[in-house]
């Protein structure tokens, strides 16, 4: 467990904890730092930021993710989202199935080839996350959970415009 004077050196003043311009300042501030790394991993691999982006939607996908739906979360157009689709299927990171007796549906699936090579590079973030996780209390990892699943709640209720 961290010593308080370790938590102390990064800690916000306490009378910008709740100031909303702290707030943004920080989480800029990661996914500037998150988009840096994706971009290194879509350079790696030839892919477009936004293959990336839509690998991690198939990741995370808690049930069989099709186009359309894709489509919707990332606000991208049909063909856009084909497009995108094909470079990640040609370049092996996932597989577009037809599974249901509706020949029609199409669900695609991460490749275990390419999970590993997405593991392989994003291991330094995890490790980073990991590093950052031991220098606070459960309590405290708990609050910033809880912040960051209520964030993500309400900004995926917000809908972008149709491209």
């Amino acid at each position: 467990m961290p010593r308080q004077e370790d938590r102390d050196a990064t800690a916000a003043p306490e009378d910008t904890v709740g100031d909303l311009q702290s707030f943004a300042l920080a989480l800029r501030r990661t996914q500037g730092e998150l988009n840096r790394l994706v971009h290194g991993f879509a350079q790696a691999q030839g892919l477009h930021p936004t293959d990336v982006q839509a690998l991690a939607v198939v990741l995370d996908s808690p049930e069989p993710l099709t186009p359309g739906r894709l489509r919707e979360h990332l606000g991208l157009t049909s063909g856009a989202v084909t497009a995108c689709l094909d470079r990640l299927e040609k370049a092996g990171h996932i597989r577009r199935t037809r599974e249901s007796t509706d020949r029609r549906v199409v669900h695609i699936r991460y490749e275990d080839g390419a999970r590993a090579a997405a593991r392989r590079y994003f291991m330094p973030l995890a490790e980073a996350a990991d590093r950052a996780r031991e220098q606070f209390e459960p309590a405290e990892l708990s609050a910033a959970l809880r912040f960051l699943n209520t964030l993500n709640d309400e900004l995926g209720a917000l809908r972008a415009p149709r491209r």
